[in-house]
C-alpha cells in the first residue's frame, strides 16, 4: 500500500530520488515561501483568516507520513536547477492547494484539504496578512476571478520564476487536466509579479484581531452558564458560611454595557456645530463639523460603527503602529459621510483615534477599516485626513478653518503651488509619493492655508499626513517661506525611509556648513528627525550635501535616539568624501555647540570646534567622539 502523501506516479530509473531528510530540510529552509505559495493558490472564497491557517497546514503536511528518515521518494523535474527536495515539497503544496478548490466527491482525496486544518489552530483570534496598497488589492481581485489551475500557473510563473514548459510539468504532476489552458487563462492577468512578494500575500507576517465576540458569546453562553452553575453548586457544598464574598458596586455578570451600546447607535453620534471652531480654545478634530452628502444615511453609519467595533473576516483592517484597534468606548464624533470616487466613506473620531470606513458604492462587500492615532493633534497636525486613494492620487478632507489647498513639488522650491480647490472641505486629487517607484524625481506635498497659518503636509501612506517643519529642534517652524522650501528640496527623497511608521511630524535642520579641504566649495550638514504619534520609535538621519549636488546623501542614521530632538538638540556624524582630484577625506560635523571632535581607528585626527577634516584612505573605518562646551560627550549617529 502506498501512502496518499507520496507522489502517486511510479518513479522511473531516470527520475532522481529524494531522501525524506532532504525533503524535510527543503521544507524547513523554504517554509515562508512555500506558505506564501499555498496562500496564493488557495481559493479566496475561504477568507483571509482560514487561508492563512490552511496554507500553513498544507505545507506542514507536505512530507510523507510514516516514512523512515532513510526512505527515498521520487522527485519531480522542475528546471532552473531547483534542488529535488524543494521541487518535491512544492509539488505536494500545489496539489493540495488545488484540491481545496475542487468540489467534494464522495471519499475523494481532496476532502482532507477542504476541511478546516487540524493543526495549526488559533482560538479566539483572527490572523491575516497586513493590508497592502491599491495595486495589491487589484491583483488579489484579479487572481480571485481565475480558476485554481490558472491561479497556480500565474503564481508559479511570478513567485517561483518558472518557465512555461516547467509550469506545465508541475501542473500536470499536480493533476491538472489541461495545463495549457491554465497558462492561457493566467495570461489575462497583468504580469505584476513583484507584487506577489508584498506583505499583502505574506501569511507568515500576520495581524491579529478578535473573532466575532458577540457571536462567540451567544454560542458559548449556555455552556458557560451550565459550567458556572455546577461550579457554584460544588463550591457552596464545600465553602463555609455564605460562599464567595460580595462584589460591591459591580454589575451582575453579563450585564449590558450602556456605553458600548451607545457607541453602536448612529443616533448618538456627536456632531460639532459648523461654527464651533471659531470660538474654540483649540483648533483640533473635536471642532470639525460633520460634512458630506451621506451624514443622514443611518444604515451606512450603523455599518461603519459595527465594523469598527467588530470587523468581520472579509474586512481589511489597517492601523498605524501604536494604534489600538478596538471599538470606541462611547459615541464617537462624525467628521464625514459621503461618496468619494467609487466608494462610500465615513470618518469618525473618538478623541484619540481617527477611523475611516469605506465600502464600494454598489455593495457592502470589500469593506475597509483604517485607524490612526491622533491624540494631542492641533493646528496643522489636525488640518487634514485622507478620504480616499485612487490611481496613485489621494484626496483629503480638510479642517473647517482651512481656506486654501494647493499641491507643491518639494523638490522644486521655486515653482509656484498648484491650486487643488476645496469643495465642502474636500480637496482635488493630489499625486501621492507613496506609489512612487524608481528614481526619485519629485515629491508632491499638500500646502494648506487658513486660520492656523500655512502648513506643509506629506502623505506617508497613512490616514493622517505628516507635518513638515524646519529649524532648530527646540524651536521648529512651519515650512512656509522660500528658505524652508530650499532646505527641504535636497532632502525630500529621504522621506521614503519613514513611510508607514506612524509619523506625526518630520523636522529638518541644517546644523553645520563645512568648507571642503580642496577649496571646491562649502558642504552642508542636515539632520532630519521623524517623530511618531506614539512617542517612541523616532528615526533620525544625518545627511551630507556637497556643493552643487541635487540630493543629500545619508551619512548616518539612528532609531529610538534623542539626537536632533527637542530633548537633545545635538548631533554628530561623519562621512568619507572623495575630492575632485581623487583624494579621500574623513569629514565630520557636529552642532555648533560642539567644542571638539576626535577621530580614532582607521583614521586619526582631532579638531577644536564643531568641524573636522582629515586625510583618509578609501574604505577606512573611524570612530568619532565629540565634546560639548559644558564637557558632556556627544556620540555620533551610526
Amino acid at each position: 500500500m502506498q501512502s496518499q502523501d507520496v507522489a502517486p506516479r511510479p518513479s522511473s530509473s531516470s527520475e532522481p530520488l529524494v531522501d525524506v531528510e532532504q525533503a524535510e530540510a527543503a521544507l524547513v529552509e523554504h517554509y515562508p515561501r512555500l506558505v506564501r505559495l499555498a496562500y496564493l493558490v488557495l481559493p479566496p472564497r475561504l477568507g483571509r483568516g482560514r487561508r492563512v491557517l490552511t496554507a500553513h497546514a498544507l505545507v506542514q503536511r507536505a512530507l510523507p507520513r510514516g516514512s523512515s528518515p532513510a526512505q527515498a521518494i521520487p522527485a519531480q523535474s522542475t528546471g532552473r536547477g531547483t534542488d529535488p527536495g524543494y521541487s518535491y515539497v512544492r509539488l505536494h503544496v500545489v496539489r493540495a492547494a488545488l484540491e481545496a478548490d475542487r468540489p467534494r466527491a464522495g471519499r475523494s482525496r481532496s476532502l482532507s484539504a477542504q476541511l478546516p486544518p487540524l493543526l495549526p489552530q488559533v482560538w479566539g483570534l483572527r490572523l491575516f496578512p497586513r493590508s497592502g496598497g491599491a495595486d495589491e488589492l487589484a491583483l488579489d481581485q484579479r487572481l480571485a476571478a481565475l480558476p485554481g489551475p490558472a491561479r497556480a500557473a500565474y503564481v508559479l510563473r511570478g513567485l517561483e520564476k518558472l518557465a512555461d514548459h516547467t509550469v506545465r510539468e508541475v501542473l500536470d504532476a499536480a493533476g491538472v487536466a489541461d495545463p495549457g489552458a491554465a497558462l492561457r487563462q493566467a495570461d489575462r492577468v497583468p504580469a505584476q509579479y513583484a507584487l506577489l512578494e508584498s506583505p499583502e500575500f505574506d501569511p507568515c507576517s500576520l495581524q491579529a484581531r478578535p473573532t466575532d465576540l458577540m457571536r462567540r458569546r451567544r454560542h458559548t453562553r449556555a455552556a458557560l452558564a451550565a459550567a458556572a452553575a455546577l461550579a457554584v453548586c460544588g463550591a457552596l457544598l464545600v465553602l463555609p458560611g455564605g460562599g464567595w464574598g460580595p462584589d460591591g458596586a459591580a454589575a451582575p455578570a453579563y450585564a449590558r454595557n450602556p456605553s458600548a451600546e451607545a457607541a453602536l447607535d448612529p443616533g448618538r453620534l456627536v456632531r460639532a456645530a459648523p461654527t464651533a471652531w471659531r470660538t474654540s480654545a483649540r483648533l483640533d478634530f473635536s471642532v470639525w463639523p460633520a460634512r458630506g452628502g451621506l451624514t443622514a444615511d443611518t444604515a451606512l453609519l450603523r455599518r461603519a460603527l459595527a465594523v469598527w467595533a467588530r470587523p468581520g473576516e472579509s474586512v481589511r483592517v489597517s492601523a498605524t503602529p501604536g494604534t489600538a484597534s478596538g471599538g470606541p468606548a462611547g459615541p464617537p464624533q462624525l467628521l464625514y459621510a459621503g461618496t468619494v470616487d467609487h466608494a462610500r466613506v465615513v470618518l469618525l473620531y473618538d478623541g484619540l483615534r481617527i477611523a475611516r470606513y469605506a465600502e464600494p458604492k454598489d455593495s457592502t462587500a470589500g469593506a475597509v477599516l483604517d485607524l490612526a492615532r491622533v491624540d494631542g493633534a492641533a493646528g496643522g497636525r489636525a488640518a487634514a485626513v485622507v478620504l480616499g486613494r485612487s490611481d496613485g492620487n489621494v484626496r483629503y478632507l480638510t479642517a473647517p478653518w482651512v481656506r486654501g489647498a494647493a499641491e507643491r513639488d518639494l523638490m522644486k522650491p521655486a515653482a509656484a503651488p498648484v491650486d487643488l480647490g476645496l469643495t465642502d472641505g474636500v480637496t482635488g486629487s493630489l499625486a501621492s509619493p507613496v506609489q512612487q517607484t524608481g528614481a526619485c524625481a519629485s515629491w508632491h506635498v499638500l500646502q494648506l492655508t487658513g486660520a492656523s497659518g500655512t502648513h506643509l503636509l506629506t502623505d506617508l501612506g497613512e490616514l493622517v499626513p505628516a507635518g513638515l517643519t524646519t529649524g532648530r529642534p527646540t524651536a521648529p517652524h512651519e515650512v512656509s517661506g522660500e528658505a524652508g522650501l530650499r532646505a527641504w528640496a535636497p532632502l525630500a527623497c529621504g522621506l521614503a525611509a519613514v513611510r508607514a511608521q506612524g509619523v506625526r511630524s518630520v523636522n529638518t535642520w541644517e546644523y553645520a556648513e563645512q568648507p571642503l579641504p580642496d577649496a571646491s566649495g562649502t558642504a552642508t550638514w542636515a539632520c532630519t528627525r521623524a517623530d511618531t504619534w506614539r512617542g517612541d520609535g523616532p528615526r533620525v538621519l544625518a545627511q551630507f550635501r556637497a556643493p552643487g549636488g541635487k540630493y543629500a546623501a545619508v551619512a548616518a542614521q539612528g532609531e529610538d535616539v534623542p539626537d536632533c530632538g527637542a530633548r537633545d538638540p545635538h548631533v554628530l556624524a561623519g562621512v568619507l568624501w572623495k575630492s575632485g582630484a581623487g583624494d579621500w577625506y574623513l569629514l565630520a560635523a557636529g552642532s555648533r555647540d560642539t567644542e571638539s571632535i576626535n577621530a580614532s581607528g582607521g583614521v586619526r585626527g582631532a579638531s577644536q570646534g564643531h568641524l573636522l577634516a582629515v586625510a583618509a584612505t578609501r574604505g577606512a573605518q573611524a570612530t568619532l567622539k565629540g565634546t560639548l562646551a559644558d564637557g558632556r560627550p556627544v556620540e555620533p549617529l551610526r
